[in-house]
């Protein structure tokens, strides 16, 4: 049985993954609420089936989301940001 373990919850989105007991987490799920648009679509190109998923998400929620990631995954000297306990790291204490 598989539980979700949230990384990153905000007013309209969920960002979690699923754990099972016995494997560690492969996939991040991203729950929208109210998404201002989106489209599901399926193209077949030369016996290929291409399916696409395009959702409309505020750029205030898109900032949210991804600082939230980064912080979560430690990835902030991949994008120039601290990497110790400095102000924005995930290490650090303050917020």
């Amino acid at each position: 049985m598989s539980t979700k373990a949230s990384i990153a919850a905000g007013e309209r989105f969920h960002l979690y993954n699923e754990e099972l007991p016995s494997a560690e987490p492969r996939s991040v799920f991203l729950a929208l609420e109210n998404p201002a648009n989106y489209e599901v679509s399926r193209e077949t190109s030369q016996d290929q089936i291409i399916d696409s998923l395009t959702v409309e998400i505020a750029s205030e929620v898109l900032d949210e989301i991804a600082i939230k990631w980064i912080k979560y995954r430690k990835l902030q000297g991949a994008v120039g940001g601290p990497v110790g306990m400095e102000w924005g790291s995930p290490d650090c204490p303050y917020d």
